[in-house]
């Protein structure tokens, strides 16, 4: 599945299956669920990744607005934003984007993060680990290619997005710390 054609290539299922076992009736032998769990990390990472950087282009940079621009208007369409096209936008109306209340805020992106792993994992215990671990692969990987820390927004974006996280293993009966670890 592509998320758009600007976007990385996500996996749904191990490349190798034939068959997707219905997890429900059918057991996973443990190197399934050890692929399924290596898909759920990588597809997170991805997704948090693209999502951060983007995020992190929106708050600092016009220029970077015109060397990404269709790429960030695919993953803008793919999210739903049907506003003006960024590159027509004032740096007031780019503010309003990544304001409290903007699509690229703080509240709406941790939430497109955290729903992305918490309806992928369809509330599997292990897949909300992998997703998760994905979230931070991801934001470590856009810190590393932005060059240094991450703005203000990007961190706090990624611990409102673990903290959704968080809340839903909580509230599938899973204890948040890993005890594997």
């Amino acid at each position: 599945m592509k998320i758009s054609t600007q976007m990385p290539e996500m996996t749904l299922v191990p490349q190798n299956e034939n068959v997707v076992k219905n997890l429900y009736t059918e057991k996973l032998s443990k190197d399934e669920v050890k692929e399924l769990r290596r898909i759920a990390v990588e597809n997170a990472h991805k997704y948090t990744f693209t999502s951060l950087f983007i995020q992190s282009e929106v708050d600092n940079s016009e220029d970077i607005f015109q060397k990404n621009y269709e790429e960030f208007q695919a993953f803008l369409q793919d999210i739903g934003y049907e506003g003006k096209p960024i590159a027509e936008l004032s740096q007031e109306e780019a503010a309003k984007l990544v304001s409290e209340d903007g699509i690229f805020g703080i509240e709406q992106t941790a939430k497109r993060i955290a729903d992305f792993v918490i309806e992928g994992a369809g509330g599997d215990e292990e897949l909300l680990r992998a997703g998760r671990e994905g979230v931070l692969q991801g934001y470590d990987e856009a810190q590393e290619l932005w060059g240094s820390e991450l703005p203000d927004i990007s961190q706090q974006t990624l611990q409102k997005a673990l903290e959704l996280i968080d809340t839903a293993m909580s509230e599938l009966g899973y204890n948040v710390l890993d005890t594997q670890a």
